[in-house]
């Protein structure tokens, strides 16, 4: 099969890459990770690098979830455009609240199925399952020509699902715990493997951020798990592959100074001014694996009955201690580029260092060995964007994580990549 000169995709025109292509998402990786690791001397392939690459910063898109992220990077757009504005969300049809990991809330194709279609080869592997199917929706699985997958459930593994069998024989590692750092580093692994394998065209890693959510930047844990993916990078690089390293979103402290979480309970609060139940509190960090952060971030969205005081409302939220912004639907959509519908009549983002939950009973904060360290709101937003190639044409605009394929693909000189390989 033929392959052409470039691939338009979401409005986006992407040239066919000369050399393999890795972008990878570090789930929750303030660029504050890397800084203080490379100080430290503990990512040794990053340090000797970065003189000849480009070190850049780029923005996420809120809320500074997961889901939304990790779908604004493989198609290259907002959630505007792709539909995905949460881990979690109300679905008004259905009158449920549900996980936002079907493909059918998806609204528009990934870059990975555009690129399939004109015959490149394509690897997905994500270290939650909870993203597989979102990042997989229209590939055709067939071994060595697209394969994905997530670690945390690499054992269940066929070629008919996902592309590929064998998984854990062919990485050397059992399946890893999902509240670890070991379901990070067998993403990586299996990278390494495919890459000398498959040797794919267009290769995406997305891990997980139990690390972040635990460690702050620069102590013992965050470095060494730092300098884990520091060897994985140096192997990827080997291999002649451009590499893109972003975020989905960053992470801070949302503790007071003794430990204990600093959170509003919002739902609580609509409840004492609108009476209880009136109001629709969601948090859309919420998704199968709340142990490391208790279902709270700094996001939330509000529905309310037709005919109520939105104004009211949001003047009323604007008043409660910690709260940054509140912000009307179309207003919120318009900001933050989301899709209007599927985010409530107000859309609530507190401060750095304050959470948002809804009721203090609903919360299950248990698991928390360390103070809560999330995400979610505008303070998250700023995120590495790090090429191991020299860049170019991006001159005076804003980046943003969902750019890394465009750059990758259309910014760095196709020779020095070829030469690298």
């Amino acid at each position: 099969m033929s392959r052409p000169d470039a691939v338009t995709v979401n409005q986006r025109r992407y040239a066919f890459p000369t050399a393999p292509v890795v972008v990878v998402c570090i789930d929750g990786s303030e660029p504050d990770y890397m800084e203080q690791a490379v100080a430290a001397g503990r990512m040794p392939w990053l340090a000797d690098m970065l003189p000849g690459g480009a070190d850049l910063r780029a923005d996420c898109v809120v809320p500074t979830f997961t889901n939304p992220n990790n779908l604004s990077i493989v198609t290259g757009q907002p959630p505007r455009v792709h539909g995905i504005c949460g881990n979690f969300f109300y679905d008004p049809a259905k009158d449920a609240e549900v996980m936002m990991n079907d493909p059918a809330y998806l609204r528009a194709p990934t870059i990975f199925e555009a690129f399939q279609r004109e015959g490149a080869k394509i690897a997905v592997v994500t270290a939650k399952d909870k993203l597989r199917r979102l990042l997989g929706n229209g590939l055709a699985m067939k071994a060595g020509g697209a394969v994905c997958f997530s670690a945390e459930k690499a054992d269940e593994a066929t070629i008919a699902e996902n592309g590929v069998d064998g998984l854990l024989d062919l990485v050397g590692k059992p399946v890893p715990s999902v509240y670890s750092a070991d379901l990070s580093e067998f993403v990586f692994a299996a990278g390494v493997k495919l890459m000398a394998g498959m040797r794919p065209d267009l290769m995406y890693l997305s891990t997980t951020d139990y690390v972040q959510h635990k460690h702050a930047p620069g102590t013992d844990g965050a470095n060494d798990f730092y300098a884990m993916m520091d060897g994985y990078f140096a192997q990827l690089d080997a291999a002649g592959a451009v590499i893109v390293l972003t975020a989905d979103h960053g992470m801070n402290a949302k503790h007071t100074s003794d430990g204990a979480p600093n959170v509003l309970y919002l739902q609580s609060a609509l409840d004492e001014f609108l009476g209880t139940g009136v109001a629709r509190t969601i948090l859309p960090i919420t998704d199968p694996y709340v142990v490391h952060h208790g279902a709270l971030g700094s996001y939330a969205t509000v529905y309310l009955p037709g005919g109520s005081d939105t104004a009211a409302v949001s003047a009323h939220i604007s008043g409660l201690d910690g709260v940054e912004q509140v912000l009307g639907r179309d207003e919120a959509a318009q900001a933050f580029e989301l899709p209007a519908d599927r985010i409530g009549e107000l859309v609530v983002v507190t401060e750095k260092t304050r959470a948002v939950g809804t009721r203090e009973d609903k919360h299950d904060l248990s698991g928390l060995e360390v103070p809560l360290r999330s995400h979610g709101g505008v303070s998250e937003q700023r995120v590495p964007l790090v090429v191991n190639r020299p860049v170019t044409g991006i001159d005076g605009r804003r980046l943003r994580n969902f750019d890394a394929f465009d750059i990758a693909l259309n910014h760095v000189d196709a020779r020095q990549s070829a030469a690298a390989e």
